[in-house]
């Protein structure tokens, strides 16, 4: 059994290691040690840590992330590029009307767009995330429902009654958050009953707003969810790859990136 893991147990280079696993795949300790200006044996040592957390798997002469079939523990994704979570929350959420109506589904960036929208006034909101669920109560303005089914570790809500809940709803916003977005703009996730859920938000959704930060780029769970040219509008941090773009193009998917993104 995993243990679980807080955000002490992480520096930020340990953070940045996790972030350029996920975006690049396999990392030599040589690679690593130049982009971190540190020692190859102080890289040797981080990896080591990462292995033993079950984040990172190691292979000779570097590493690559644990699991393409398995997501990051929650409490780091927690705390992985939190800074551009917020920044595309709050672009999402000022894109949200008062006295709308809108599913959100399981994710951090997603908990992030739930802690913008606090602010808001007459929201109905559904959600299979007790974690948003939690961050959205306390507003007297705000009808918030919640889906049956079962509950995650990570405070999700996933199964055939969540499913079939969600499909009684026709709501003006579904806001989703997603695990990887291939070169051709499929996206990507780890658990299918994760999402059939958000494939029921897609569904059941006038308009649906993707939003996901750079490192979910290029980045490959096995699960497919959808293509870009479902939803209507992308929030992210900076530019996508090329081959993205052309995908949003294509689909006329409003792309929005935030203030402080820099091009690749």
């Amino acid at each position: 059994m995993k243990n679980r893991i807080s955000q002490a147990d992480f520096n930020p280079r340990h953070l940045r290691i996790i972030e350029l696993a996920k975006h690049n795949g396999f990392l030599s300790t040589e690679e690593l040690s130049g982009l971190l200006e540190v020692t190859v044996q102080t890289v040797r040592r981080d990896i080591n840590e990462l292995c033993k957390k079950h984040l990172l798997r190691r292979y000779h002469g570097g590493a690559v992330l644990a699991s393409s079939t398995e997501n990051v523990d929650y409490s780091t994704r927690q705390v992985l590029n939190h800074e551009a979570k917020i920044s595309i929350a709050k672009m999402a959420a000022d894109f949200i009307p008062d006295n709308a109506s809108l599913f959100i589904n399981i994710g951090t960036t997603t908990e992030e767009v739930a802690k913008a929208l606090r602010g808001h006034k007459k929201l109905r909101v559904i959600t299979n995330n007790l974690n948003v669920a939690g961050l959205l109560c306390d507003n007297a303005e705000f009808e918030v429902i919640v889906a049956g089914g079962v509950v995650r570790g990570d405070r999700g809500v996933i199964g055939e009654s969540t499913i079939d809940f969600v499909r009684q709803f026709k709501v003006d916003y579904g806001i989703i958050g997603i695990s990887g977005i291939d070169e051709d703009g499929t996206l990507l996730d780890f658990d299918y009953r994760e999402v059939r859920v958000a494939q029921a938000i897609i569904e059941n959704a006038r308009h649906v707003l993707l939003v996901a930060d750079h490192t979910k780029f290029g980045c490959n769970p096995m699960v497919r969810l959808g293509h870009l040219s479902e939803i209507d509008a992308f929030f992210t941090n900076r530019q996508p790859p090329e081959s993205v773009r052309e995908a949003l193009d294509k689909g006329k998917v409003a792309l929005h990136v935030s203030d402080d993104a820099r091009d690749e």
